[in-house]
């Protein structure tokens, strides 16, 4: 969203004015045009945000277009990408080699980190996302995977035996929660980093994000809540950060705004 809108955005919402400027806002919202990271609305679950999604656009990632928003990003590491790399480098040198990469798009994480990490020649690194861009990314492995320990995952049970799940920017995008899919593993991996995602310090909901190609619900979870029910399945907050360059700001929802993203790495006995 530019800056003027912006500005337009929040004179809409001063008093005496929000009456009439929430329903142009989200007029304006509908619209293809905003160029992605705007936001709209508190729901209490997925369902009812996906519900509120707005016809004039598809509610789903699982669109082609969605394959070509991070290919510029393959081997740039983002400043909120450190704390992960480190991480997965010491876990590296631990003998860890079958990764699960929740929500890793056609394999972000894999070709930009592998300038900092040292890939072993067995690594097994596999990546579930939604199918367009799944495909688009077994079609660019074919030319630029020269390791070749890139797969991709058709359900995301398959991180069931993995070493390590890592997920980069993902958590918010998903119908079910990271504790959730743990649960139902026979053999949940021992070590989990989960890096880029909202998280409010005292209530979870879900809004909706315009990605500029669709928009879709977005899951603000919990921050307390979040952590112990990882607990609760036996892992232990090894380390937690913030990454203060990313933030929501939710028109007419002052109570729903966070101002940093969070990332973590937990572990358990294996």
């Amino acid at each position: 969203m530019s800056s003027w809108h912006r500005l337009a955005v929040r004179a809409a919402e001063l008093p005496g004015v929000r009456v009439l400027g929430r329903p142009l806002y989200r007029h304006y919202f509908r619209r293809p045009y905003l160029g992605g990271n705007a936001y709209y609305g508190m729901y209490q679950s997925y369902a009812e945000a996906l519900a509120a999604t707005p016809a004039t656009m598809s509610n789903s990632y699982d669109v082609d277009a969605a394959a070509t928003m991070y290919r510029a990003q393959f081997e740039r590491v983002r400043a909120c990408d450190y704390p992960a790399i480190h991480w997965l480098s010491r876990l590296m040198r631990d003998r860890i080699r079958d990764v699960f990469d929740l929500g890793g798009h056609m394999g972000q994480a894999y070709y930009g980190f592998r300038q900092y990490v040292d890939y072993p020649p067995d690594i097994r690194w596999r990546v579930h996302d939604v199918p367009a861009v799944m495909q688009a990314g077994r079609r660019w492995a074919d030319e630029h995977d020269q390791l070749g320990g890139l797969r991709f995952a058709h359900d995301p049970a398959e991180a069931d035996g993995s070493d390590l799940l890592i997920t980069t920017g993902a958590l918010q995008y998903l119908d079910y929660s990271l504790p959730e899919l743990l649960r139902g593993l026979v053999r949940a991996p021992a070590r989990i980093i989960v890096n880029l995602v909202p998280m409010h310090p005292q209530q979870g909901y879900f809004t909706l994000q315009n990605l500029g190609i669709a928009v879709c619900p977005y899951r603000v979870m919990c921050l307390p809540e979040f952590v112990a029910d990882m607990a609760d399945l036996g892992y232990s907050l090894a380390d937690r950060w913030e990454l203060e360059e990313r933030h929501i700001r939710i028109p007419f929802e002052p109570k729903a705004s966070i101002d940093a993203y969070h990332g973590m790495y937990f572990n358990r006995p294996d």
